[in-house]
């Protein structure tokens, strides 16, 4: 009778792990611009739940990719630089920067996705256009953190905002 109830309960948290991982009620990521004064760039963060991310990539390139594959790993850097490209633009004292995919590494259920601008002289005012996820997720929510010389400005764009402006 214990077996069958701590077999019963092994079960239920087993399940309950699976379907939370898997489906999970919100859908929002984060999106941090961290200028560094060393490099004179800004070392761009991203996390996103692996599920959505992956499927928002496979749907868009109409692929099937997933991240804890190591067979498709080559192509899933190559397939997220080209998302990065599309739904990810700066643009530092009027103008538009390049912004260089570094690679991603897989955090339990998210994905970590790395990026780096080309070197910027002192922003005064950053703009931001983010879109992750938009193409799947109406309810979508990314969190935004610009961070110049110290001072963190936070804001919060749901679907279909995209666009974020700060002076510094």
């Amino acid at each position: 009778m214990i077996k069958n109830f701590f077999t019963t309960m092994l079960v239920l948290y087993v399940l309950s792990a699976v379907l939370s991982f898997r489906l999970h009620p919100y859908h929002v990521g984060s999106m941090e611009f961290n200028y560094s004064q060393k490099s004179k760039t800004f070392e761009i963060t991203g996390r996103f739940f692996m599920d959505d991310l992956e499927n928002a990539v496979n749907a868009k390139y109409g692929k099937n990719l997933h991240f804890l594959n190591p067979k498709t790993q080559k192509e899933m850097q190559e397939t997220l630089k080209l998302y990065c490209q599309e739904y990810l633009k700066l643009k530092v004292n009027n103008q538009f920067i390049t912004v260089n995919f570094l690679g991603y590494e897989e955090d339990k259920e998210g994905v970590n996705v790395f990026l780096e601008s080309v070197p910027v002289s002192e922003p005064k005012k950053v703009e931001t256009a983010v879109s992750f996820l938009y193409s799947i997720f109406d309810d979508q929510m990314n969190i935004i953190h610009i961070i110049v010389n110290g001072n963190r400005k936070s804001e919060k764009l749901s679907y279909p905002d995209r666009y974020l402006y700060q002076q510094f």
